[in-house]
Formats: C-alpha cells, sequence, structure tokens
C-alpha cells in the first residue's frame, strides 16, 4: 500500500502533490525511489479481518450483539430448512398421510442443531470462539421433493 502524509494513496486514481497532477498510471509506472523523491511510501497492507465480527485488526464488534445476531442468524436458518417439510406436517393433519420416516430424522437433525449452536453461542466467552462456532455449522441435508 502507498502512503503520502500519511494517508492512504490508491493505486489507479490521478491524485496531486503540491499543486502537481499525476495521472491514474502514475503509481504503477515508477520506481519506489521515484515514488520516495515525492513523499510517498510503501507500507505493508494492513492485515485482513472478517468485518462479520470486527471492527478492524484486533478490534472486535461487541459481543453480547454479536451472539444476538448469530443466535438470530441460526434460528433464521432452521426456520428455512424446517419450512420446506412443513407442508407434510399440514398433509398429515388434513389427511391423515404420514410423514416420511427420513424427514422425521432430517427435521429433528435439524433442531439438534439449532439447539447446539444455540447453546455454544449462549456460552461462548470471546470472539475468536464465535468465529469457530459460526464457522463450522453443519446443518442437515435432505432431498424434499421424495422426503428421503
Amino acid at each position: 500500500m502507498f502512503m503520502l502524509n500519511g494517508n492512504p494513496l490508491p493505486v489507479d486514481t490521478p491524485f496531486e502533490i503540491n499543486g502537481t497532477s499525476y495521472p491514474a498510471n502514475w503509481l504503477r509506472l515508477t520506481s519506489i525511489e521515484e515514488k520516495n523523491a515525492v513523499g510517498i511510501t510503501e507500507v505493508p497492507d494492513p492485515e485482513p479481518y472478517d468485518d462479520r465480527f470486527y471492527w478492524g485488526h484486533d478490534n472486535p464488534k461487541d459481543l453480547n450483539m454479536l451472539k444476538k445476531t448469530w443466535t438470530d442468524q441460526v434460528k433464521d436458518t432452521a426456520n428455512k430448512l424446517l419450512s420446506q417439510t412443513d407442508w407434510m406436517y399440514i398433509r398429515k393433519l388434513e389427511r391423515n398421510v404420514d410423514v416420511p420416516a427420513a424427514t422425521l430424522t432430517y427435521r429433528a437433525a435439524v433442531v439438534a442443531e439449532v439447539e447446539r449452536l444455540k447453546t455454544a453461542i449462549k456460552d461462548v466467552s470471546d470472539v475468536p470462539s464465535l468465529i469457530a462456532i459460526v464457522t463450522t455449522q453443519n446443518w442437515p441435508t435432505q432431498n424434499i421433493v421424495t422426503g428421503k
């Protein structure tokens, strides 16, 4: 990353230094010595961070707010997965058609995963632990059309 007077200088963007205009490709075409001569320095790019969990490098978001957000996300995922087979329960109530065993197993697995995740999220004590939980979600899969 290139810096000028403590500020990042974007590549492929024209800029001005002390009244002198530089074209968008100037940073790509010049040597580091030419850049240094006009006050531009090159520094390492900042460490990447996951903006779902951090405001910046080593600046985590509020853990309680993250817990709420991720718990809501997990519940929403579970509701979406379960809603795909809800019609089978309506069919059972209205026409007494059995819900396939595979669907019962699938739905039980969804409920088990949402409960596991909710409990794990509730019990975390730091952002890295939360990241480990939410990035290892293990939702079951099912062929909804056949109920298998």
